[in-house]
């Protein structure tokens, strides 16, 4: 239903939501009007953080898209520093080869950056995108409830940005330093298009900012009683290999970068834990 065929009168703004006067409950079709709006409000404000980082875009492709691929990234300055300050030489102290990466179809230097303005304005807008999120599906809860995941949308954004942050700083230098490095044979060189580095340098950081978001899904399952930390105790040992296995996947054959990834991933796997138990012990309650 369009907002130009609702009555409008018999609605008002209340608690941020459009509400019906008379204390009425929604209907679909409200409902669906709701939605749009908050949809189109997330769209807004995902474009306006795409037009800002256009405008800057000499800036954001060579110091943020681009900069895993110069030797002067900090992150590798951090590495090699921590690797002589645990006393394991220069384990860690990475340079890159020489390569260049280039635009060789017709107007991929312009749709690439569109792209990639929009990947980052998602990014930049995720906690008010979140935030729409939520204030759609709030009245939907009980008080009980909405106590319970009071601050979710400030630890949610926080669990996203440190993970999109942890994919650029960490993954991101290791595998680009490994992928360039790797050589199958010494007639090929490495020197990617733009449009394929820049969709790894996506692939880095976004599926790790989902990966952090592992202790809220821990959470809502633990809730809804189909995860129990009995359960994740018991299957840690497959959860490590788990999670060494995706740390290899994302880092190059080395054992020091598969623990460095690793790590934060397990100790993630953990905080689910005590989530978990958090959790389990309210749904016992409710079910007594």
């Amino acid at each position: 239903m369009a907002l130009d065929q609702v009555d409008v009168e018999q609605y008002e703004w209340r608690d941020g939501e459009l509400q019906p006067k008379d204390g009425t409950e929604m209907s679909f079709l409200d409902h669906l009007e709701e939605l749009r709006w908050h949809i189109i409000r997330s769209l807004i404000a995902i474009a306006a953080g795409g037009i800002i980082l256009f405008l800057f875009r000499t800036w954001y492709f060579d110091k943020v898209i681009l900069g895993p691929a110069f030797n002067d990234f900090p992150s590798y300055t951090w590495f090699c520093d921590f690797s002589k300050w645990a006393g394991v030489g220069e384990a860690l102290c990475m340079t890159l080869p020489d390569f260049k990466i280039q635009a060789v179809n017709f107007a991929e230097q312009f749709i690439t950056t569109i792209k990639l303005c929009f990947v980052g304005g998602f990014v930049i807008a995720f906690p008010f995108v979140f935030y729409e999120i939520w204030k759609f599906v709030a009245p939907g809860l009980y008080d009980e409830e909405r106590k319970a995941t009071r601050g979710i949308v400030f630890i949610c954004s926080f669990l996203f940005l440190l993970g999109v942050l942890f994919g650029f700083f960490i993954i991101a230098p290791f595998a680009t330093n490994f992928l360039m490095g790797f050589t199958a044979s010494a007639t090929v060189a490495n020197n990617p298009t733009l449009s394929s580095f820049v969709l790894y340098m996506v692939m880095f950081t976004l599926p790790a900012g989902l990966i952090f978001e592992l202790p809220i899904v821990v959470y809502f399952l633990a809730k809804l009683g189909i995860v129990t930390p009995q359960g994740m105790r018991k299957y840690r040992r497959h959860s490590i290999i788990g999670i060494l296995l995706l740390s290899a996947v994302l880092t190059p054959p080395d054992v020091v970068t598969q623990f460095l990834i690793g790590i934060p991933l397990y100790i993630l796997y953990e905080i689910s834990i005590l989530v978990a138990v958090r959790m389990s012990k309210k749904y016992e309650k409710e079910l007594q």
